[in-house]
């Protein structure tokens, strides 16, 4: 049989595979082809077994013959899942991330719909029994708060849906009232996309101080356009409300809004504002979530049901229909760069989405990113300051602890253990910082030298003696502690201080005064954040002691002081972004004490008090340091005065790393000769990794500088091909990184 290419109607379907490349389908024989568009998810014959892949264009012919064209098995919507800016953002993310398209694509979606689940399933509606109505009238309820709550909010709204409690009550809180007979589950129909809705807002209690004014003025003054707001903002300077309030406008205008935050820990008390100014949940995305969960969040997102978004990086890709503004949060953490897989910033990724969406941007820092600065240098950033805290706050004072004249008790100087003492006695709370977790950074033997290493890594296994084990914070092994050395069988002796060995330090110096640890090992069941946070904030817990992820925006009214213990790690690291990441991270920390009337104090523990990253940071402030980090960036030709990439490369032979690295590399740098089309890149390396053997397999890199972004783009489009097609030996895998963080 002829079959007439021209009439065909061909499927180009992305999957979510490490594959560079779509594959063409036929639509199947009991779809309507022309009801079939780019967006909607498709089931299709892939290798032994059928795969969901999204469907990404349609074509009039493949470079397949007709007969060896596969017919895709089943279309799976009814419409396309994203909304037309969301789905071209995402095919530009896959261009200039030079990523698989398909695993692009399925970072987007929530885990059920990879797999096919439905995305307009019926929802779940929750009705009061009359069980549950005696067992709310009953005294006895009131021992059990969120129950009572529950069961009121039931009784005095009728049927609500899974969605609309997901703000207020986890799903196991519903299933336990259910179990009990309590409550009863019912089927809703599926939300209408709604092309128009607003939620009233309550009035906020908050005066808005002058800058806040301004800086309204300003974002709500340029309309519905895009415009990039950089929002910089002394910490506790009520860059929040200056949030809320411009959210309150898109969303009286019918408008929807997405707000990105670095870390999950930061989703409740965002929520639980967001639920006291607006009438309406918000929807939550991040990892954390359960599967249903977030597929609940997405679909309330895409329907137009919720009026706010807000999530953590991957929250970027949610679609909303009615897009009025974007927000991001700490717009400078490194937590907005995915570090594994599809590598692209969220935060470069929602200034373009806004771009094309043409809505307005803020993004909210007290150290705003190097790149932000210049951006607004450029005229690209409108910057709008927030130089005061409202009110009777004022900055926390900072002072260098020079520990060259102090002897250290397991960590502590003697200032800042009576600082500690003075603080207590007062009233108030003490944060004390250190970011590094666990009991001691390894286990050493005095007698002959023996260190705990990782049989895997080029790596020294942390101590954390309350699980009795060593562990590797690098590739995650760990074995039980030994008590005696390996070697001579002398006792072994912790050496360093982590967040535990900190604890334990505290008890023996401030006996009796309750205490928090805050970190990814307290932090790590689910809830497990917020019960430490809650301890603070109700005053149950007097010192707080943690990791970096005390600096990602909490308010701890109480906090008079705050303990910088070990302010030397980044001052002499090789990383170029090291001083401006320490910069940032004693800025933020600082700013949690003195963020109400108690006034706050700062004691930064070093070894190096005339070094002049810290004396400009001490006697200058951020802004200064900006200007010189900005200076020096400029002079050494680095972001963002000139763009990056990183080849990285592991295998379990460091020979034939090494081998195929000088491959890549002079597969480039044949193109990088003078009048070559490439010519304005440059390749460096093949360099190890700064940890070159990681869970046993060896780990290099090569870097290439461009002048610019086109060059770049440039370079890479015509090298990466030729990369892929290089025959690497069984077991290297290799990826690329663009805009890369870190340079390791």
């Amino acid at each position: 049989m002829i079959v007439d290419n021209r009439k065909l109607v061909i499927l180009q379907v992305a999957l979510d595979a490490p594959l560079r490349q779509v594959f063409d389908y036929l639509p199947p024989a009991a779809a309507d082809a022309a009801a079939i568009r780019p967006g909607m998810r498709v089931r299709v014959p892939f290798g032994r077994q059928p795969r969901v892949g999204i469907v990404v264009a349609l074509a009039p012919q493949s470079s397949l013959a007709p007969p060896r064209l596969k017919t895709a098995l089943e279309v799976l919507d009814r419409q396309a899942l994203f909304d037309p800016v969301t789905f071209e953002l995402l095919r530009w993310a896959a261009d200039y991330y030079h990523h698989p398209i398909g695993e692009v694509f399925a970072a987007a979606l929530p885990a059920a719909l990879r797999a096919g689940r439905p995305a307009d399933a019926e929802r779940t509606a929750w009705e009061l029994t009359p069980a549950g109505r005696r067992e709310l009238e009953a005294p006895l309820a009131r021992r059990a708060p969120r129950r009572r709550a529950l069961l009121a909010a039931l009784a005095a709204s009728g049927a609500r849906s899974s969605e609309e409690l997901a703000g207020e009550f986890r799903p196991a809180q519903l299933r336990a009232a259910a179990a009990q007979g309590w409550i009863r589950a019912g089927s809703a129909p599926p939300a209408a996309t709604l092309p128009r809705h607003t939620a009233p807002a309550r009035l906020s209690e908050v005066v808005p101080t002058e800058a806040q004014r301004q800086a309204l003025a300003a974002i709500l003054g340029g309309g519905a356009r895009f415009a990039a707001y950089l929002l910089h903002g002394v910490t506790g300077s009520g860059k929040t409300e200056v949030y809320l309030r411009a959210i309150e406008a898109v969303i009286g205008g019918g408008g929807q809004a997405l707000m990105l935050v670095p870390e999950i820990c930061l989703t409740p008390q965002l929520v639980a504002r967001f639920r006291q100014r607006f009438d309406s949940a918000p929807a939550v995305l991040h990892s954390a979530m359960s599967g249903g969960e977030r597929r609940e969040a997405w679909r309330r997102a895409r329907s137009g049901e919720a009026n706010v978004v807000i999530g953590t990086r991957s929250a970027v890709f949610a679609s909303l229909p009615r897009l009025g503004m974007i927000v991001v949060d700490e717009e400078h953490d490194p937590s907005y760069k995915q570090h594994e897989g599809f590598r692209y910033s969220a935060r470069d990724l929602a200034v373009l989405r806004a771009q094309r969406a043409g809505v307005p941007i803020i993004l909210g820092s007290a150290t705003p990113s190097l790149e932000s600065l210049d951006n607004a240098l450029q005229g690209r950033y409108l910057k709008l300051s927030l130089p005061e805290r409202p009110g009777a706050a004022r900055p926390a004072r900072m002072t260098l602890v020079d520990l060259r004249g102090h002897a250290l008790d397991q960590g502590f100087s003697q200032p800042a253990v009576a600082a500690m003492a003075a603080h207590l006695r007062g009233g108030g709370q003490v944060i004390v910082f250190l970011n590094r977790r666990g009991y001691a950074p390894t286990l050493y033997c005095n007698a002959c030298g023996w260190i705990a290493a990782c049989a895997h890594c080029d790596a020294r296994m942390t101590l954390h003696r309350n699980a009795g084990q060593l562990r590797c914070h690098h590739c995650g092994a760990q074995r039980a502690a030994p008590a005696t050395c390996e070697s001579c069988a002398q006792p072994l002796q912790p050496i360093g201080q982590g967040t535990q060995r900190i604890e334990e330090t505290l008890e023996r110096l401030f006996p009796g005064v309750a205490r928090a640890r805050l970190d990814r090992d307290t932090a790590g069941p689910r809830g497990a954040a917020d019960a430490v946070l809650e301890r603070v904030h109700s005053g149950a817990a007097r010192i707080l002691i943690g990791t970096q992820m005390l600096t990602k925006g909490h308010h701890f009214p109480d906090v008079s002081l705050v303990v910088i213990l070990d302010a030397d790690q980044g001052l002499f690291a090789t990383d170029y972004r090291a001083a401006e990441r320490l910069a940032q991270t004693i800025v933020q920390v600082a700013g949690r004490a003195g963020r109400a009337a108690r006034p706050g104090e700062v004691l930064i523990q070093t070894e190096f008090p005339d070094h002049p990253l810290l004396t400009l940071l001490i006697g200058a402030g951020y802004d200064a340091f900006a200007a010189l980090a900005l200076a020096e960036r400029r002079e050494a030709r680095w972001p963002p005065y000139a763009r990056l990439a990183l080849l990285r490369a592991q295998a379990k032979d460091p020979l034939r790393l090494d081998a195929f690295l000088r491959a890549a590399a002079q597969l480039g740098r044949a193109d990088l000769r003078p009048g070559g089309a490439a010519c304005e890149a440059r390749i460096l390396g093949p360099a190890s990794a700064l940890i070159a053997r990681r869970a046993d397999r060896f780990r290099a890199h090569l870097l290439i500088e461009a002048d610019d972004r086109p060059a770049l783009q440039r370079f890479l489009g015509a090298w990466l091909p030729r990369v892929d097609a290089l025959t690497a030996p069984p077991g290297l895998h290799w990826s690329i990184d663009v805009d890369p963080l870190e340079v390791d």
